[in-house]
């Protein structure tokens, strides 16, 4: 009214920001409905291809290979369970759902496939010894994903532990000197 516009059209205007904003918000629930879905339905998928791998350890007669496909399971399975507990650190650990569990499989399903052949040939030799190293290299890099999934805690507890410190001694609970602790570092 104070535009010199008449009731229909403020009414028109009012209407049509309302329905944007109606429309923007059911379209950012939206997406973010999806995304968790997506977040779900990975991590379902996950568990199913750890699972697979985990049955490869049965199949495979190398123990230190066997050794590694354990321990990249286990890890696997931390690596999942974080991501279901907190579902916002799926985006920095979306690759190693969409490729490196997948290939792992193929890897290790490729190798028990080769290894039943029983094939005495220099090729097939090489190839054995190729898969076992790499299955070691997997082995270190999943666990290097878990590592980086908690970086950013380590960090963030670091900082609030040297504040909660600078604190205390501010407050005059300087623990290292009033109780004679020693700091290990």
């Amino acid at each position: 009214m104070g535009l010199s516009a008449g009731v229909l059209p403020s009414l028109a205007i009012g209407a049509a920001a309302f329905g944007a904003g109606e429309l923007i918000l059911h379209t950012k629930e939206k997406i973010e409905n999806n995304q968790n879905n997506d977040v779900y339905e990975t991590i379902k998928e996950a568990k199913s291809k750890s699972l697979q791998i985990q049955n490869m350890i049965s199949k495979i007669e190398d123990e230190n290979l066997r050794q590694n496909i354990r321990e990249i399971c286990e890890t696997t399975n931390k690596i999942i369970d974080t991501v279901e507990r907190k579902p916002e650190k799926f985006k920095k650990i979306n690759h190693f759902f969409d490729y490196y569990l997948p290939v792992t499989y193929n890897i290790l399903k490729k190798y028990d496939e080769i290894e039943n052949q029983k094939l005495s040939s220099n090729e097939s030799k090489k190839f054995m010894k190729q898969t076992q190293g790499m299955i070691e290299k997997i082995n270190v890099a999943f666990k290097e994903q878990l590592s980086n999934l908690y970086q950013s805690d380590i960090v963030n507890t670091d900082a609030e532990m040297k504040v909660f410190d600078s604190m205390l001694k501010q407050d005059g609970y300087d623990v290292e000197n009033d109780f004679n602790v020693k700091k290990e570092e």
